[in-house]
């Protein structure tokens, strides 16, 4: 502003100068003053101000650039991805803890084939019968066991997620550049993602313990129908036997 005024008064001076000047000179001590070329030199000293002025100002906006660049390059200082991988890793270790029937689809079918046998149980013994019954109770019973602990734990991340989000928020707000705000972006959305992989994991629990529930109601009624069946077939009736309540 100050550069620009001097410039200003300079250019005035030039001007009035030029204006006030005649073409007779004047001599002062053996000295030939011009006021024409006085005013000429002037103008141009007030001219190369002005270019002084630009080329200062263009700095100016230049180093103001590389300013800004920087602070788009300034890494974000707050960081909740080592908690998100926290609760994420927590989360799966639930599905890979899963009771009796886990998550895999070699395992499923190696106990379907023994405990919820689609065939006919002509031919299974009874005892067998009992086991596979008393093992498809236990199997509902840890898939309702492993459901709740999903939930509980999906419902436990909830408070972290929302001091992560505050957290990011504010960090997105206060960003210095671009480069900050892309990150707070970047890891609302890994918050977002965690949030999706616990539902997931909850709605997954609960589809496994009403699947499992179903699959034990259909085999109990197949199992159910056999045994029926065995006791309605006609065989030896039952046959007296003498029993001696003392010996001599």
């Amino acid at each position: 502003m100050i550069r620009s005024r001097i410039t200003h008064l300079a250019l005035s001076a030039a001007a009035l100068a030029l204006a006030a000047a005649t073409p007779a000179d004047a001599e002062f001590g053996g000295i030939v003053y011009d006021p024409t070329n006085y005013a000429q030199n002037v103008l141009t000293a007030a001219r190369s101000l002005q270019q002084i002025n630009n080329q200062i100002t263009q700095i100016q906006n230049q180093a103001q650039s590389l300013i800004n660049q920087a602070r788009n390059l300034t890494n974000l200082p707050t960081s909740v991805l080592s908690t998100i991988q926290q609760d994420i890793g927590r989360t799966r270790a639930l599905i890979t803890q899963a009771q009796q029937i886990a998550y895999r689809v070699e395992n499923i079918d190696q106990v379907f084939s023994q405990r919820y046998p689609s065939g006919s149980l002509a031919g299974t013994p009874s005892g067998t019968l009992v086991a596979n019954a008393q093992a498809r109770w236990t199997d509902t019973l840890a898939a309702y066991q492993d459901s709740l602990r999903t939930g509980a734990t999906v419902t436990g991340n909830l408070d972290g997620t929302a001091a992560q989000t505050n957290t990011l928020v504010t960090a997105s707000q206060g960003a210095t550049g671009a480069l900050q705000a892309a990150q707070a972006g970047n890891q609302l959305i890994a918050l977002q993602t965690r949030q999706l992989a616990d539902l997931t994991a909850m709605l997954a629990a609960q589809a496994r313990a009403n699947a499992i529930q179903s699959a034990r109601a259909a085999a109990d009624e197949a199992q159910g129908r056999e045994e029926a069946r065995r006791f309605s077939q006609p065989g030896t009736g039952y046959v007296a036997q003498s029993v001696a309540l003392f010996h001599d």
